[in-house]
């Protein structure tokens, strides 16, 4: 995330906000900061992202972890 020079943006929209047309319009609240996006492709990121998990063997270590973890919340309850 590249965020380029917040002071000017902050001064600028002070600036901008004496005007009374504009000021009813926008709030301070929902200045938002750009940022750069590399790969807007979201749903191929959650693709790989979810294929490396299985690749891994990371679901393997998930599933025993649960299975472990409910073994012990089972004996340490009583």
């Amino acid at each position: 995330m590249v965020v380029l020079d917040l002071q000017a943006v902050t001064t600028l929209w002070h600036t901008i906000s004496y005007l009374p047309e504009l000021n009813s319009q926008v709030s301070l609240d929902w200045l938002v900061l750009a940022q750069n996006v590399t790969d807007p492709d979201v749903l191929g990121q959650m693709q790989r992202a979810f294929s490396n998990f299985i690749n891994s063997g990371q679901v393997w270590a998930l599933l025993i972890g649960l299975v472990v973890g409910y073994m012990f919340r089972g004996m340490s309850s009583y």
